[in-house]
C-alpha cells in the first residue's frame, strides 16, 4: 500500500511540476516531465518527442517574456497504477493574464499515460481536451 501511495503522490507532483514549469517559462523542467518518445496532443498542438515538446515549452516561455502570464490549474486527479505504468485523468482550467486583463480558456481535461523509469514518473502520452474550440496565438503548431 505504501508504494502505491508513494507512486500516486509522485504522479500528483508531476502534474504540478509540469503546470508550474510551463507557466514559469522553465523549458527544461517541462521537457523533463516527459519520456524521450512522448506524445502531447491538444486542440492546438500535435507533438512527438522531447524536441517538439521543448519547442512548445519555449513558445510559452516567449509569451511569458512578452508579458503574458498563464496559470494552468489542475484538479480531480484520478490515478490508476500498475507496476511501472499508470493512467491519470484530471480536470484543467487555464487562465491567461496580460496588460491588466485576463481570460479563461474553455474548461478541459488531461488524459495521460505515464511510465516509471529509474524511479521517476514521466508522461508518455498526454492528451488535452477542451469543452469547445479556442484560439491561442503563438503557442500552437497546427
Amino acid at each position: 500500500m505504501t508504494a502505491d501511495l508513494d507512486d500516486r503522490a509522485a504522479i500528483h507532483d508531476l502534474f504540478t511540476r509540469y503546470c508550474c514549469a510551463l507557466d514559469a517559462g522553465e523549458v527544461e523542467t517541462v521537457v523533463d516531465c516527459f519520456t524521450d518518445d512522448a506524445v502531447l496532443k491538444s486542440p492546438v498542438v500535435d507533438l512527438k518527442g522531447r524536441d517538439d515538446i521543448r519547442a512548445f515549452a519555449a513558445r510559452f516561455a516567449a509569451q511569458r517574456a512578452a508579458g503574458v502570464q498563464f496559470r494552468h490549474m489542475v484538479t480531480n486527479i484520478a490515478v490508476t497504477v500498475s507496476a511501472d505504468r499508470a493512467t491519470a485523468a484530471a480536470y484543467l482550467l487555464v487562465l491567461i493574464s496580460q496588460a491588466g486583463s485576463h481570460r479563461t480558456l474553455p474548461p478541459g481535461r488531461y488524459e495521460c499515460r505515464l511510465v516509471k523509469r529509474d524511479g521517476r514518473w514521466r508522461f508518455a502520452r498526454r492528451t488535452v481536451f477542451h469543452d469547445h474550440d479556442y484560439v491561442l496565438d503563438g503557442i500552437g503548431n497546427r
